[in-house]
């Protein structure tokens, strides 16, 4: 059975964030069927979330993670994704922990299968909601249009930044250029907050500085890199070096790219 998430009073200042993500990004509509997968540490934001889908009338289940599992997730409860194939639109607001990336990729599978328009707020926090889903999308959505056709030409784009990145991606029109702007639809779904376009490169060299976070539960476990920024060098699309003088975030990143033989490719 679905959760009740029970929450006394929804958090107002949530309000606008959610009603971006269900009513502008998913569009969702009220004859249509939404799953909300959420875990204890997100349960208010996954309220605010409710409300709106409430708001709009479509029928809805919600799923808090650990009612089902244990975590860190070793595979995604079957009963989330026996009821994410019976949904148009879903919502994964959650917090990450190593090694439950192939537990989301059993949940991006459902979803690529059936078409379902897909919102993706991992690590999603009150920050982001009070700021990066408060974002006029519609006019990020034009703006990524522009980007893109732009991208599609393009054989070549090298990057540099004063702190010390100087990165080169080379591309083929053999491969295609997709949009993630936070206007999700069936043929793809996205982060949430959204704005880029990406693409597989044919080739990338050179050198990359992180100085703002990186991904997955990493995110939340360092925050900002700007006092201990981590260096990734590249060759033939293949990471061959790495310096930080975090030692921990430097062999907690090394081990996180070393998870299996690709791991360490750029492949978008």
């Amino acid at each position: 059975m679905p959760d009740r998430l029970a929450i006394d009073t929804i958090d107002a200042e949530l309000a606008p964030g959610a009603h971006n993500a269900v009513s502008v990004c998913l569009q969702l509509t009220p004859e249509e069927r939404v799953t909300i997968i959420t875990d204890e540490a997100t349960r208010d934001i996954a309220a605010a979330l409710r409300a709106e889908v409430e708001a709009i009338g479509s029928e809805h289940s919600v799923f808090i993670l650990e009612n089902y599992a244990s975590r860190p997730l070793t595979a995604m409860p079957q009963i989330f994704l026996d009821d994410l194939a019976q949904s148009q639109v879903s919502i994964f607001a959650a917090q990450s922990q190593p090694g439950e990336l192939p537990s989301r990729m059993q949940m991006s599978d459902v979803v690529n299968k059936h078409h379902i328009r897909h919102g993706h707020m991992v690590n999603i926090n009150r920050q982001i909601m009070l700021e990066g889903m408060r974002a006029d999308f519609r006019q990020v959505d034009a703006l990524s249009r522009r980007l893109i056709e732009r991208a599609r030409h393009a054989e070549r784009i090298t990057c540099r930044t004063p702190h010390g990145t100087d990165f080169v991606g080379e591309f083929s029109p053999k491969l295609k250029w997709l949009k993630t702007s936070g206007i999700i639809t069936p043929e793809k779904w996205g982060n949430l907050p959204g704005g880029e376009i990406f693409t597989a490169p044919a080739n990338t060299n050179g050198t990359f500085l992180v100085d703002g976070v990186v991904g997955d539960y990493l995110c939340s476990k360092y925050g900002d890199l700007r006092d201990t920024p981590l260096t990734i060098q590249v060759a033939d699309n293949r990471i061959v070096e790495l310096r930080c003088e975090n030692k921990e975030l430097l062999d907690d990143f090394r081990a996180y790219t070393s998870t299996d033989e690709n791991s360490n490719r750029v492949g978008e």
